[in-house]
């Protein structure tokens, strides 16, 4: 299992795809104040469509909030400016997976101190970022493909036929 962690996410419909995400690969997902939208914000809900109920969703008033809740946490930390990339770290079981606000990224602060618990996804040039949603799903499926797909679906049957 990896948690997933969104540092004060700023745009409702990300988050709700992240948390459609969170529900497809059993990952808690923890949302850190403030927020840029209202939990019952109804693009959040569109995005997560129907699986918002099913989401284990905890939320926390700031970064120390957070910390203080998880002391035991090792976070994996996205950005931007990391030197490793997202497929080097092990991602043990309970490991958590932290996605800075849209707008900002992670604070630099919080970085430079665990600069070996940080990883980026390689981009072309000079693009900037890719969508958080987007940066999430990459990150949590290779997190958990690290860990053999704990109690996913791995089958792929069809619905009609059968594969030969």
């Amino acid at each position: 299992m990896v948690h997933v962690v969104l540092l004060e996410p700023e745009i409702p419909a990300n988050t709700g795809n992240i948390g459609r995400t969170c529900v497809a690969t059993g990952s808690p997902l923890h949302l850190i104040r403030p927020l840029g939208f209202q939990i019952t914000d109804k693009l959040l809900k569109r995005a997560g469509l129907d699986y918002w109920p099913d989401l284990d969703v905890r939320i926390y008033d700031n970064l120390e909030d957070f910390l203080a809740k998880n002391p035991q946490a090792h976070i994996y930390m996205a950005t931007t400016k990391s030197r490793q990339l997202y497929t080097e770290p092990a991602y043990e079981d309970g490991c958590y997976l932290m996605f800075g606000k849209e707008s900002r990224g992670l604070p630099e602060e919080l970085l430079v101190k665990h600069p070996e618990d940080t990883m980026r996804i390689p981009m072309l040039g000079d693009t900037r970022s890719l969508n958080l949603s987007n940066s999430a799903a990459i990150v949590i499926y290779e997190a958990l493909r690290h860990q053999g797909f704990p109690g996913l679906n791995t089958k792929g049957d069809l619905h009609r036929l059968s594969w030969e």
